[in-house]
């Protein structure tokens, strides 16, 4: 049976959770912005916190404000695919959110870090309809010379927290055997080619056809 994307659109397979992952600097934050840019049936999961709303951050389209005691009910009750705390404040992505996004014939794109792309990918692969969709990507520059040159572009850290990122970045990097596949970092726009390649590739994958012969 065919199915239709968010826009009408006929699709031939099912969708696609999409796990992008890279070490900090590795440029996935810009690489989803693309993806999201040029893709309307792909979506972005709207994450749950426990901070305050900023100014012009609306509910239900930025995030999902919690207050703690909701937040940890939530978490105990096994609700959220991937969590963290950052300086004080928590962060969860709902699988709800997840599951109802692929119903509604959407691609899920999720950024995350290496630690929480491996929680993700584990929760998934104890969940069928989760497995089936999950399509995980390591991003990455070709050496730690140019992830550092890239860090040093941005000017946001010190020379000692450079160092750090830098440390972390190394052992970060080591985890991409963990993914289904790896893209060397050259240019935004080579970045995106590869991963549409991918994306496009997945979308043929037998084991995701949704394609019945016409009279």
């Amino acid at each position: 049976m065919k199915n239709a994307g968010p826009e009408g659109k006929v699709r031939l397979s099912s969708p696609l959770l999409i796990v992008i992952s890279a070490p900090s600097g590795g440029g996935k934050t810009t690489l989803c912005q693309q993806l999201l840019a040029r893709h309307p049936d792909m979506v972005r999961v709207v994450t749950c916190t426990t901070r305050l709303p900023r100014p012009g951050e609306i509910e239900g389209r930025d995030y999902y404000f919690l207050d703690s005691s909701s937040f940890e009910k939530r978490l105990a009750a096994g609700d959220f695919l991937e969590h963290a705390t950052v300086y004080n404040n928590s962060y969860g992505i709902p699988k709800y959110e997840v599951l109802n996004k692929l119903r509604t014939g959407s691609d899920v794109l999720l950024n995350v870090d290496v630690q929480g792309a491996a929680t993700v990918c584990a929760k998934a692969a104890a969940d069928p309809e989760l497995s089936k969709a999950l399509v995980s990507v390591f991003l990455t520059p070709a050496s730690l010379t140019e992830l550092a040159a890239r860090l040093n572009r941005r000017a946001t850290d010190s020379p000692a927290q450079l160092a750090r990122r830098l440390g972390l970045a190394r052992q970060e990097v080591e985890q991409w055997p963990h993914f289904q596949y790896l893209i060397i970092s050259t240019s935004v726009e080579e970045d995106v080619r590869q991963t549409e390649a991918i994306i496009n590739a997945e979308r043929l994958r037998q084991s995701r056809s949704t394609f019945t012969l016409g009279s």
